[in-house]
């Protein structure tokens, strides 16, 4: 097998979260008495959404209220006055969008059955489709059992194949000490940025599939392995997942995490403000970080300065 051979499974399905019938007064249309006396219009809103984790615990933080939905359909619905139910789908489903970035794509219908038509007819309507755009997420690879050179290269060339993936960039290899009390030899750590179009979920399986790969085994916690892929932030969203913490629990302790990432985005910060710049002046890893070799792919100076590949 070569890294460009991994099959990708496709992303698991997103689940839908649907809203019918919102009805809103609002005083849309061409005509001036629609302007002035108003319609009542019925919305219905369709979200793709991945709901496997917050249907496993119970936890809403990590899917998205409907009640917000309707409460954006009303607002948008209740503005100023505009001439096409076109223009009222287009603003509620950019807003729709903006409200949860977990929202992967949305279906908005709005219903005008008052409309001013001479003949009989029972509704008229518009329905569009609107898909989030990419999220920017950050992965960190570390490898120190095998052929840890190999196992980096073949990580990048499997990371820029990912479904609904594209890969912005790489950092440069640092070669770095365990952090564990586990007797194992050094490490070799680097960081990439993606954009995708993945939820974080579907993102997670994507990487396990690499590390897969690789043969990574998980029989001992911090002990060595052949790759390790961690999802270390995807947007600004916050979860608490067990299976997919985000941001990831231990990165602003970790050196071999900030120091890589830092080298694509010198700007980078936590969703709660702290500066990754400033935090990695403290990570307690900070003396066990070198310069590791240089491997096909991987950046040979920061991000911007003279050299970066």
């Amino acid at each position: 097998m070569t890294w460009s051979d991994i099959a990708f499974a496709a992303p698991a399905v997103l689940s839908h979260i649907v809203l019918k019938g919102v009805r809103v007064h609002g005083k849309h249309g061409v005509f001036d008495h629609e302007k002035a006396e108003g319609h009542d219009f019925f919305v219905d809103v369709d979200m793709s959404v991945d709901t496997r984790s917050a249907g496993r615990d119970d936890a809403l933080e990590r899917s998205v209220s409907y009640a917000d939905a309707a409460a954006i359909v009303e607002e948008v619905v209740s503005e100023e006055s505009v001439n096409l139910i076109e223009t009222l789908a287009e603003r509620i489903a950019m807003r729709v969008l903006e409200n949860s970035s977990l929202v992967r794509e949305v279906s908005v219908c709005v219903h005008k059955p008052s409309a001013p038509i001479p003949q009989p007819f029972a509704d008229a309507r518009v329905r569009i489709i609107r898909r989030a755009e990419p999220v920017r997420a950050f992965v960190a690879l570390g490898s120190n059992l095998g052929d840890s050179e190999d196992f980096l290269a073949g990580a990048l060339v499997a990371l820029a194949r990912m479904p609904e993936t594209r890969l912005v960039a790489a950092s440069r290899v640092f070669e770095t000490d365990p952090v564990s009390d586990v007797d194992q030899d050094v490490y070799l750590n680097a960081a990439c940025l993606i954009e995708t179009s993945l939820s974080p979920w579907q993102l997670l399986d994507s990487l396990h599939e690499i590390e897969n790969a690789a043969r990574r085994t998980r029989t001992l916690r911090w002990g060595p392995r052949t790759l390790d892929l961690d999802l270390i932030s995807w947007g600004d969203f916050v979860s608490d997942d067990e299976h997919l913490t985000l941001p990831h629990p231990r990165a602003h302790e970790r050196a071999f995490v900030l120091a890589p990432v830092l080298d694509i985005d010198p700007t980078w910060c936590l969703p709660d403000g702290r500066q990754a710049s400033e935090l990695v002046k403290r990570a307690p890893d900070r003396a066990g970080l070198r310069p590791g070799p240089r491997i096909a792919g991987y950046a040979t100076a920061p991000r911007g300065s003279e050299g970066t590949r």
